[in-house]
């Protein structure tokens, strides 16, 4: 990793600054906050637990909005591993400095793309970094990415409550949704319900929940299976006071999708789970977006 690489994000530590750093840190959130104002809805993407789709998941309520016509763009705020860029076929690209902001990539299809990735040297260089080094990569990206007059903004988060989720929750105060992912397992569920609480307790009130591989369809004979368990999602959702936004089942076609760099939705729209996927944007739209 470059110098450069290491040292943009060395700009997240809060103790022993000195008055041009306090006032350096201080000019950062008034940019965050008008980055942020120029975009309609902002929606975080979580799960409390890795291995539950949660990226292609994000990838797709991307997509999904993006092909209803809304202008759409996709934060990737995994600093350890961002993998969009290559969900979306964008993995090769960077960003562009124009007017000292940072242009976002954009997809063939129109949507905007921000990512870690696409400021590393290559695709297999690590980041070795602590906390404050993380806090600070991710207020410059959102402080410092020209997104062009978008309606949504999805942000993916790695899974867990660490630093990533912890930064975009407490920097964007007008978050719109937090969009929680699980399965149908118990251990996922454990996992959820602490960034349920660690939301609330940040004082994000749109909470919805999408239960991802609810269950299984056999290819040759359409057939349910419950690989999981049991579908609880609904079940779920209501004990912990937050919205059921809907499930999706597990298809071969979706990671079919993945290895071929385009998202379902975009690949098959007549698909099963594109529909979900759909139906569940409409759903994030009547629940947490405004009325005109």
């Amino acid at each position: 990793m470059t110098n450069e690489e290491h040292n943009c994000g060395n700009h997240g530590g809060h103790g022993n600054m000195d008055p041009e750093q306090q006032k350096a840190m201080m000019q950062q959130n008034i940019n965050i906050t008008k980055n942020m104002a120029n975009i309609k809805y902002k929606i975080a993407v979580m799960s409390g637990k890795g291995g539950v789709g949660k990226s292609t998941v994000a990838v797709n309520l991307a997509a999904a909005f993006n092909t209803q016509g809304l202008k759409t763009g996709i934060f990737d705020v995994d600093i350890h591993g961002p993998n969009i860029p290559k969900m979306l076929g964008v993995e090769d690209q960077k960003l562009d400095v124009i007017d000292h902001k940072l242009k976002p990539v954009t997809t063939e299809n129109g949507l905007q793309v921000a990512s870690m990735a696409f400021l590393l040297q290559s695709n297999g260089s690590p980041i070795i970094w602590r906390g404050p080094q993380k806090t600070g990569a991710i207020k410059e990206l959102m402080a410092e990415v020209a997104w062009d007059n978008l309606d949504v903004l999805i942000i993916d988060h790695p899974p867990g409550t660490g630093d990533e989720p912890l930064t975009v929750l407490q920097s964007i105060p007008d978050l719109d949704a937090v969009v929680m992912v699980t399965t149908p397992n118990s251990v996922s569920h454990e996992d959820v319900i602490k960034c349920v609480a660690m939301t609330k307790m940040l004082k994000v009130e749109n909470i919805g929940l999408v239960e991802n591989m609810s269950y299984f369809v056999c290819p040759d004979c359409n057939k349910k299976s419950y690989i999981f368990g049991e579908s609880s999602g609904k079940t779920f959702a209501k004990d912990m006071d937050v919205k059921f936004l809907g499930s999706l089942p597990l298809v071969p076609e979706v990671s079919t999708s993945a290895n071929e760099d385009i998202p379902i939705v975009e690949k098959d729209k007549d698909s099963i789970v594109s529909k979900e996927f759909m139906n569940i944007t409409k759903e994030i739209e009547n629940l947490f977006f405004d009325k005109e």
